[in-house]
């Protein structure tokens, strides 16, 4: 199963996910109503293998329709039902887990830049890039610095 393979980053990715979860089970904790979020998403159905997938597989080149596949829905309907279940569209989800893990990559310093951009999906390095400055407020080689010697000091 592809899932359980010794696979890059694949200790760094359940590493993250567990995180994910438990702050996930705390948060679901303190408000009994059912939430939008992970811990819901991986107990539906139909979301729960695309989230799956997406967990396992971090560099596919994934896109709505292949999620969608996934899960067994229409692509519109996959849409909707994850935008649902987890507060926001898949394609946000994506890039959201894919940021958590080149972060967590990058405070371990064992990767280079181009090989963080690989495992988390992207064509390029200046691709990768661009879409982690975007999203941190900073290019990856000095949250990479920074955060090495915060860690350090």
């Amino acid at each position: 199963m592809k899932t359980r393979a010794n696979r890059p980053a694949r200790d760094v990715i359940v590493e993250n996910l567990l995180q994910v979860l438990l702050i996930e089970a705390f948060r679901s904790g303190a408000n009994p109503a059912p939430t939008a979020g992970l811990l819901r998403g991986l107990a539906d159905i139909r979301v729960g293998p695309s989230l799956r997938a997406m967990h396992a597989a971090p560099a596919h080149n994934w896109t709505v329709q292949s999620l969608a596949s996934e899960a067994g829905l229409s692509r519109s309907a996959f849409f909707t039902r994850f935008e649902g279940v987890m507060g926001m569209p898949p394609m946000s989800y994506l890039q959201n887990w894919r940021m958590t893990l080149a972060k967590q990559m990058l405070r371990a310093g064992n990767l280079s830049i181009s090989e963080i951009s690989a495992q988390t999906g992207y064509g390029s390095t200046f691709a990768f890039s661009a879409a982690f400055s975007r999203y941190v407020g900073c290019p990856p080689a000095r949250y990479s610095k920074e955060n090495m010697l915060v860690a350090s000091g």
